[in-house]
């Protein structure tokens, strides 16, 4: 019962957030959600990428998110060497109390990145992406106010619906821009811009048409070497979205066991915070060409009475195909 109670007030909390976009709080390990100028921003082959979040895992799975990404170079042949041209998919769900209310996405993206110097360590790009999302509500699985009793949700909400599935699709636009630099072998800064629902796309539901108001995020970050095996990683991330907004600030220690190898195995942790809302834990690990991160919110705003403190378990899963013999490109990573 006192689950159902502290349920009910925090939708009543997120009740005026329309088509509130899926975020991560590894910003940094789900670039093509981040900026879509981040597609073929990486040095090797191909990468592919992995990303789960549970958010309020104990209050009746409140917000589940999972995207499954790859990316990988064109054209390596016919542009300059310092360019790159890369081109991405990406398709991920966001699920909402418990399932009910579902949205499922498909993107493609292009980005093309020009070097400013001889080497490409510097490089300015630009990124676009086009998104199918689809939207599915059961209401079935809904609870409403006017069935609360005593005993919990057993009442006859006055609401009708027939048992129907509500459904709605849209096309949606988004871009950005992207500055990377290095200033010698062991070092990465970037900065980047990116606009998302740029066509304002629409939702309808039952003759009622709710319009996505394009989301602005400010980013950017760097490592830099702190010794021979420990590097300093820093990022940040001002996001904008109708009239709200949110801050990530935070950083990780990489500590290398082999550094000289092409390949090193690295440990990570740090810590991450959204102002005014949560602590955020970071460790990972990276071994051969794969990187693992794991994070916890630990909520420390207004919500934390209800959520108990409880926030969202993420995890990370980022699959590089990188050469051990070429020169390798210092690209952004955190």
């Amino acid at each position: 019962m006192r689950k159902q109670i502290l349920f009910c007030l925090l939708l009543f909390q997120l009740g005026s957030v329309l088509a509130q976009d899926p975020h991560f709080s590894q910003f940094f390990s789900s670039p093509l959600t981040l900026n879509p100028a981040f597609t073929g921003k990486f040095y090797g082959t191909y990468r592919i990428a992995g990303n789960y979040r549970n958010q309020w895992p104990s209050i009746n799975n409140a917000f589940t998110t999972a995207t499954a990404s790859a990316d990988f170079h064109l054209l390596t042949n016919k542009i300059p060497d310092n360019d790159m041209f890369g081109i991405g998919f990406m398709g991920y769900s966001d699920n909402s109390a418990n399932g009910a209310v579902k949205f499922n996405y498909g993107s493609v993206s292009a980005a093309y990145h020009k070097g400013l110097d001889e080497d490409g360590n510097n490089s300015l790009g630009a990124g676009f992406q086009i998104t199918y999302a689809n939207m599915l509500i059961n209401t079935s699985n809904l609870t409403f106010e006017d069935q609360l009793t005593s005993a919990g949700f057993t009442g006859v909400t006055s609401e009708v619906f027939n048992n129907a599935t509500l459904k709605t699709s849209y096309v949606d636009v988004n871009a950005g821009f992207l500055y990377s630099g290095s200033s010698n072998e062991r070092n990465n800064f970037y900065f980047g811009v990116s606009m998302y629902h740029i066509n304002r796309p629409k939702q309808s539901f039952t003759g009622a048409d709710y319009v996505l108001n394009p989301r602005t995020t400010i980013h950017g970050g760097g490592y830099f070497p702190l010794g021979t095996n420990t590097t300093l990683h820093l990022s940040g991330m001002q996001m904008f979205y109708g009239g709200a907004s949110e801050t990530l600030l935070g950083g990780a220690l990489q500590l290398t066991a082999n550094p000289e190898l092409p390949k090193p195995t690295s440990l990570y942790f740090g810590s991450w915070v959204r102002l005014n809302d949560a602590i955020i834990p970071y460790v990972g690990l990276e071994f051969d060409d794969f990187r693992f991160g794991l994070t916890y919110d630990y909520n420390s705003s207004s919500l934390k009475t209800a959520s108990q403190n409880r926030g969202g378990i993420e995890l990370s899963l980022i699959y590089i195909f990188r050469p051990s013999t070429d020169h390798p490109v210092n690209c952004p990573k955190f």
